[in-house]
């Protein structure tokens, strides 16, 4: 394997799916760090300059949808669009630094079907808490609605969830690496059925599928050595916060309603309804508005249908949430 991603047949062996949503200001260094991959970007419906920017570039496929169909179904387009062993799931705010190669082979490895690398900021400090956790358990969600991690992150489950107790300068074996910069297997995305689009707009969906790729016994590696610089936050930035809220909060309880059972998903339905009641009051003091009272309000009767049934409502956050996010 060279620099460029190709085998020894010549045949480009990685490929990139970079999905888009108003990125016009970071779209072009994360392609210019990729030059040397076939890369497909697939946009849901950015409203500035994001394909005509993507348009420029001749060598990238663009995948321009009408509307958003959120990460996980945009994601599934890009990587039926390729034609790779590999696929890298790049976020559009993440620019590589460094040949990914080392990640293909990593997946070819023996019950290996997913790699990743060390994320650093601006100043190139590591993302630590970010670049890989480890998977979240129901005390994790308890405590991340109730804001404990938040209050109190040296908690042991706080740190265990972020891997706070992780070298990060070390290879290892992981459980969760991040959407923003992931490596796969084709074939592992093929037998998964690819990402859940009940994930919808975003949130979680990276999570449900490499649980579900480490249930089928799939090792998964972290690789410091391959690094790639990572904004964060880009494609949150354009949500409003009460549509933001909402959707963290129906991905957060239908991951739970998935992977947990039924007893545990009733605690974490109960720590959201408790949770809401609480940041609905602190809300209203520090906006000094009804706003978060309503938002807060529609999350505890969401989570008071889990809470009573057991499992989550079908239900996806509105149209306009979805136009927020991508």
């Amino acid at each position: 394997m060279n620099r460029t991603g190709m085998n020894r047949t010549g045949m480009n062996r990685t490929g990139v799916v970079v999905v888009t949503y108003n990125s016009g200001e970071v779209i072009e260094r994360c392609l210019d760090s990729c030059a040397n991959l076939p890369a497909v970007v697939v946009d849901n419906a950015s409203q500035d300059n994001t394909v005509e920017l993507v348009r420029r570039r001749p060598s990238v496929k663009l995948i321009a949808n009408p509307s958003n169909r959120g990460f996980a179904g945009a994601a599934n387009q890009g990587v039926a669009a390729l034609d790779t062993e590999m696929i890298l799931l790049l976020n559009p705010d993440v620019e590589l630094q460094t040949p990914v190669d080392a990640l293909a082979d990593a997946c070819g490895g023996e019950n290996v079907g997913l790699a990743t690398g060390k994320l650093v900021d601006s100043d190139g400090k590591v993302q630590t808490g970010f670049t890989v956790r480890r998977f979240p358990t129901p005390l994790t969600l308890a405590f991340e609605v109730l804001g404990i991690n938040r209050l109190l992150p040296w908690n042991p489950s706080n740190r265990r969830y972020r891997c706070l107790d992780l070298d990060l300068s070390k290879p290892a074996e992981v459980e969760q690496p991040p959407g923003a910069f992931l490596m796969f297997r084709r074939e592992v995305w093929q037998r998964l059925g690819g990402f859940d689009t009940q994930f919808h707009p975003l949130w979680f969906e990276d999570v449900d599928f490499v649980k579900r790729a480490r249930s089928l016994g799939l090792k998964i590696q972290y690789l410091p050595e391959i690094t790639a610089r990572h904004q964060g936050g880009h494609s949150i930035a354009g949500m409003e916060w009460g549509c933001r809220e909402v959707c963290w909060y129906v991905s957060l309880l239908r991951y739970a309603s998935k992977h947990f059972r039924p007893y545990a998903y009733r605690g974490v339905s109960a720590a959201v309804v408790l949770g809401s009641l609480v940041r609905a009051i602190i809300g209203m003091i520090r906006r000094r508005s009804f706003r978060p009272v309503q938002v807060y309000a529609k999350i505890a009767r969401i989570a008071g249908f889990g809470l009573i049934s057991g499992h989550v409502r079908q239900l996806k956050c509105s149209s306009s949430y979805s136009k927020a996010a991508g």
